[in-house]
């Protein structure tokens, strides 16, 4: 077998390589180097790896080890969100082990999963696989799921089963709110503020539209419930809010941006029609030119069947109940091409997106062997063998 960097060299090499995704063009950044490390250290074990373009600098990367339908994915993303570095008590982009913690950006979301992933496959690379491993590395999870998207539309990678690494202490995740990002923009007329009747003003038709917005939201969380979530209703968040220029002139345009959060079996293209039929009115109404647009192109809300296989297999390794989470993941794309998806990662959310990252190391150990006895049940024995818990 390969000599490979042991597991804290391949992840101190992967957060000292920075790929941020972000939707400000200026803190955007390539996710080729990550990448890159990963397609060398997957091909030096076997896997045949193919790393597919996205965009300018933007690539996913799918390592497969052997060959045949079905099998299992072993899923990750390889960027990670922008941080504040003068916020940090070291720095995000080394390593640093400490209190029984490996710091650094991304150390749990998530590229603490690939060389968690590798180690769990490596011991047996010299068994005969009955179905395929593939692990899965994509871009720009954090921003627009791009890469994900991408892979839907190509219709790969195919198997039976994935498993995504996103942090949950290792508890299974059988579903999740989706997630709508919306910009509504409102253009009246400027004018002296001394006669309102010279303009429209934009700012005082907005005030509508946040009327409309809240009855709607009242609407939806009447409509639907889910009590496995912590939060029990789809949840809408008016975020940010820019109109005007001056005390003294009446305001010509308003923008708005907000954030819905459906629950599973509610459609997001239908949310925005609905949307968009009851707010247009309440703009011809006031007088005010009306645009209603997706921020990015949204996700799905993600449900596997509470008694799934992989569910409750995953139950059995873990020895936790799965559960419902209100982040959003890539699981409905990779469900798009017809893989029983569950969300299972070393790592807590509550350390993501936040100064001073880490990834428990109690979390190591646990994860390797859960994701070991997945890769050995689906891919090295028949579909029908009985997964061994571990001892």
């Amino acid at each position: 077998m390969p000599r490979l960097p042991t597991l804290q060299e391949q992840l101190r090499q992967l957060i000292a390589t920075p790929s941020v995704s972000c939707t400000r063009a200026e803190l955007d950044m390539s996710n080729e180097g990550v990448i890159l490390l990963l397609e060398s250290w997957l091909s030096s074990l076997g896997f045949r790896t193919e790393i597919m373009p996205i965009s300018p600098g933007k690539f996913n990367l799918l390592a497969t080890y052997g060959s045949g339908p079905g099998g299992l994915v072993l899923a990750g993303h390889t960027d990670t969100v922008p941080c504040n570095p003068e916020r940090w008590q070291s720095d995000p982009f080394k390593l640093v082990e400490k209190d029984q913690r490996w710091y650094g950006l991304g150390s749990c979301d998530m590229k603490g999963f690939f060389p968690i992933a590798i180690e769990a496959a490596r011991p047996l690379l010299e068994q005969r696989f009955q179905e395929p491993l593939i692990i899965l590395a994509t871009a720009d999870e954090e921003s627009s799921m791009s890469g994900a998207r991408a892979l839907a539309a190509a219709g790969k990678p195919r198997a039976r089963k994935a498993i995504i690494g996103e942090p949950t202490s290792l508890k299974p995740i059988y579903q999740h709110k989706g997630i709508m990002m919306q910009g509504l923009r409102l253009t009246g007329q400027a004018g002296h503020s001394s006669n309102p009747a010279l303009g429209n003003n934009a700012m005082e038709a907005m005030h509508l539209m946040l009327a409309e917005l809240l009855q709607f939201r009242s609407e939806l969380q009447n409509r639907y419930q889910d009590a496995s979530f912590a939060v029990s209703v789809p949840t809408l968040n008016l975020g940010c809010i820019h109109g005007g220029d001056n005390p003294n002139r009446i305001c010509a345009s308003c923008e708005l941006e907000f954030d819905l959060r459906p629950l599973p079996g509610m459609d997001n293209d239908a949310l925005h029609a609905e949307l968009e039929r009851r707010l247009r009115p309440v703009a011809e109404r006031a007088g005010v030119e009306f645009d209603f647009y997706p921020l990015f192109g949204g996700v799905p809300a993600f449900q596997n069947a509470r008694d799934a296989e992989l569910v409750q297999i995953c139950e059995q390794l873990s020895g936790q109940p799965a559960e419902s989470v209100a982040f959003a993941t890539e699981g409905p794309f990779l469900q798009q091409l017809g893989m029983e998806t569950l969300i299972l990662g070393p790592g807590s959310i509550d350390q993501a997106h936040q100064p001073n990252e880490y990834l428990a190391l109690d979390q190591i150990d646990p994860a390797i062997g859960i994701l070991r006895r997945l890769i050995s049940h689906y891919c090295l024995t028949s579909p029908s063998a009985e997964v061994q818990k571990p001892k």
